[in-house]
Formats: C-alpha cells, sequence, structure tokens
C-alpha cells in the first residue's frame, strides 16, 4: 500500500510578511482590503485539502474581483480630488466677479431720480417689446415701446421719468415686460440689475451674493457688466 503524503501547503513567514507586513499611519482603505483580502487567501491556500486543492479559475476569480473592488475605489477618491479642484478653480473665477454688475432673473428696477438699468430675456427674439413699469401701488408710471429684438438678453435702462414728464420719486420699481412675434405673444423674462458683492463657497456650489439681497448661482447670470 502506498502511503499518501500531506502535501498541505505551509505559507512561509517571508510570505505572511510581504502580504502582512507593517503598515504606515498613511494605509489607505484599499490597502487594508488588499491586506484583508491577502490574509484569507493564503489561510484558504495553508487550509485547503491536498486531495482536492483549490481550483485555479476560483482563485483568479477572486483576485479579479478585488482588482475590480480596488479599482472602482481608486477611482472615487480620483473623482473627488477632481471635483474639489474644479470647485476651487471655480471659486477663484467667481470672485472676479465681486464689484461688478449683473442681469439676472427678476422685476425690479430702481430709481435715484435719473432712472435705472434692467433687461428683458428673449428667448426667441421679438417684433415688437414693451415694458410698463409701475409703482407700488401697481398702477404704471412709465411704458416703453421698443421695436424688433434679437433673441438673447437686452439691457435697458429707463431715464426715470414718468409719461407724463415728471421725474419719479426714488425707490424700487416693478416692470412687466410684454413681447410678440407675427402678432402672437412671445416669451418674455424680466431681468433686474445688481452688483455683486461677495460669494459663498457651499456643498450646494458656488453662490453670488448681490446687492439686492438675492444669492445666484452663477449659471444664472444672463450678462456681466
Amino acid at each position: 500500500m502506498t502511503t499518501v503524503q500531506s502535501t498541505q501547503n505551509i505559507a512561509s513567514q517571508a510570505l505572511l510578511d510581504s502580504v502582512n507586513g507593517k503598515k504606515n499611519a498613511t494605509t489607505t482603505s484599499v490597502d487594508k482590503a488588499q491586506d484583508r483580502f491577502m490574509t484569507l487567501l493564503v489561510t484558504q491556500m495553508k487550509n485547503q485539502d491536498p486531495l482536492n486543492p483549490m481550483d485555479n479559475a476560483q482563485v483568479t476569480s477572486q483576485m479579479a474581483q478585488l482588482s475590480t473592488v480596488t479599482g472602482i475605489d481608486k477611482l472615487n477618491n480620483t473623482m473627488e480630488t477632481l471635483i474639489g479642484n474644479v470647485q476651487t478653480g471655480q471659486s477663484y473665477q467667481a470672485a472676479s466677479m465681486i464689484g461688478r454688475n449683473v442681469l439676472v432673473a427678476g422685476n425690479q428696477v430702481s430709481s435715484t431720480g435719473t432712472g435705472g438699468y434692467f433687461g428683458v430675456d428673449l428667448p426667441l427674439g421679438a417684433d415688437r417689446l414693451s415694458v410698463a413699469i409701475k409703482n407700488s401701488a401697481g398702477s404704471t408710471i412709465r411704458t416703453l415701446t421698443l421695436g424688433a429684438q434679437n433673441p438673447g438678453s437686452v439691457a435697458l435702462n429707463w431715464d426715470g421719468l414718468a409719461d407724463d414728464g415728471s421725474v419719479a420719486k426714488t425707490g424700487s420699481y416693478k416692470f412687466e415686460a410684454s413681447a410678440s412675434t407675427a402678432g402672437k405673444t412671445a416669451a418674455a423674462d424680466g431681468l433686474t440689475y445688481a452688483q455683486v458683492m461677495s460669494l459663498t463657497n457651499s456643498t450646494s456650489g458656488i453662490k453670488l451674493n448681490l446687492s439686492n439681497q438675492a444669492s445666484v448661482n452663477t449659471s444664472d447670470v444672463k450678462e456681466v457688466f
């Protein structure tokens, strides 16, 4: 009778040291995951049945799974770093807007006796544009009639006068814009003129803090002066 010798694999201490070597304080989660996996794999190899050793395909599959998981983890870390760098760059770019004047969505125009600036956004343009400036009581004090306009934002200037030629009181007024093309109503959205006073960098993105107490995204700015 032939005696079957035990061929149980015994992992050398050198191998264990190389797999589970001492890590410094900067060991990452990926390194720890790899260490745990390799420790488990070596343990399986040490305790495998010599008459029924581990299948090479099984080992390869496990290694592939580890590679996929660690690859995704590294990709996530890379994306987080990239996003942080982009946000930092956007902050520097947005900072250059402090002190500049912008047109953003709104329907207010202020006058200090000489009128003020405002605007209208016309996504499709218009054959005719009309703007009614109203006081706090909702009464129209001035109507501005303008001709054809190209698509996009239109910067406008009110001279501060009412329809009767008198000077409007200092303060804030509301305006309503109406547009038409080929006799049909066209889209016309009001734009408020304000100065960028500061910016806020939050988890939701960069916000521009305006002189009219509003906070808007940089993507909300239609025109910069």
